[in-house]
């Protein structure tokens, strides 16, 4: 088996007589990308504090790139790159300086520090802000700039611990550009985040922390069709056509929902089979439809199942 970036063993973390994790283990590949989802005091964070070296374990084992994070921190340290929950970019330097400041403290030339910024103003699109200084940056771009320097050391695992928490829906989009690149470029990303779309666009595995242990893992499409649920909304003309298809649903032992009007009528689907069998009921019982939408489950469906039902998590 190719060697994983990272490797969680049982790891656990108490802080007196709280527990934040308690035997979490997880293998994340190599370029791929995680994302870490659970409520507030889930434990997110402390992992990341914990793979990232910041805090140390009270047991079990943890790997990234082969390294121990505890035994090996330095080396750990080298390989990765980290953006907290806060963009900590200087504000009386420029986006340049910033990055110019990160790469010189890592051991870069004066040149290899410009060209290394030059390439990463580029890559997020900060070059027509590049001089100006980062207190005049707005959010969104003050969140790039911090994401651009947690690259600045060409990390192979970078940590990005609720990245896009507080942006507007349009700087939200422009970061998840930036990580779906670097994960185009072979870089791992665990992500942790509270935004569920966040998780569906970017993860190619999702792990949802709950009381500090892992309740359900498994890639994004996985986890909707085992926790999500399938549902087609039917639109009816009249009143007489939607109390129709209501009986004959009720028939067919389908769940079902209404609207306030009582034209408008939800129906859960074990799976697209029940399509056919819904459409050839309503034609069977004179009840046509002005409208059909199938809407396949989000995680947020996931998400909200294991909140309603714990016990759901396979």
């Amino acid at each position: 088996m190719e060697q994983a970036a990272i490797e969680v063993t049982g790891l656990a973390k108490h802080y007196g007589e709280v527990t934040a994790l308690a035997g979490v283990s997880l293998r994340v590949g190599r370029g791929t990308v995680l994302a870490v989802l659970g409520h507030n005091g889930a434990g997110k964070t402390t992992l990341i504090d914990i793979l990232s070296t910041r805090v140390k374990p009270t047991g079990g084992s943890a790997k990234v790139c082969g390294f121990d994070v505890v035994r090996a921190g330095h080396h750990v340290r080298r390989r990765i790159g980290v953006t907290g929950q806060f963009a900590a970019v200087d504000d009386a330097l420029s986006g340049r300086g910033n990055l110019e400041l990160v790469a010189r403290l890592l051991g870069a030339s004066r040149r290899q520090a410009r060209a290394r910024a030059a390439e990463l103003l580029a890559m997020f699109g900060l070059d027509d802000a590049a001089d100006r200084p980062a207190r005049t940056y707005s959010g969104g771009m003050r969140r790039r700039l911090d994401l651009a320097a947690g690259l600045v050391g060409s990390p192979d695992v970078l940590f990005l611990d609720e990245p896009t928490t507080g942006l507007d829906p349009l700087s939200r989009a422009g970061l998840w550009d930036g990580v779906e690149r670097l994960a185009a470029r072979g870089t791992t990303v665990v992500l942790t985040t509270q935004y569920l779309e966040e998780a569906d666009r970017l993860a190619d595995h999702v792990i949802v922390l709950g009381l500090g242990h892992v309740t359900v893992s498994g890639r994004p499409s996985e986890l909707k069709a085992r926790l999500g649920e399938r549902t087609a909304t039917l639109t009816f003309g009249t009143d007489l056509a939607a109390r129709r298809a209501l009986a004959a649903l009720h028939r067919l032992g389908m769940g079902c929902t209404t609207s306030a009007s009582g034209l408008v009528i939800g129906v859960a689907l074990s799976g697209p089979a029940d399509i056919t069998v819904l459409v050839r009921a309503l034609d069977a019982a004179g009840a046509p439809m002005k409208d059909l939408t199938v809407a396949e489950p989000t995680l947020d469906d996931v998400y909200l199942s294991l909140h309603r039902n714990p016990a759901a998590a396979p």
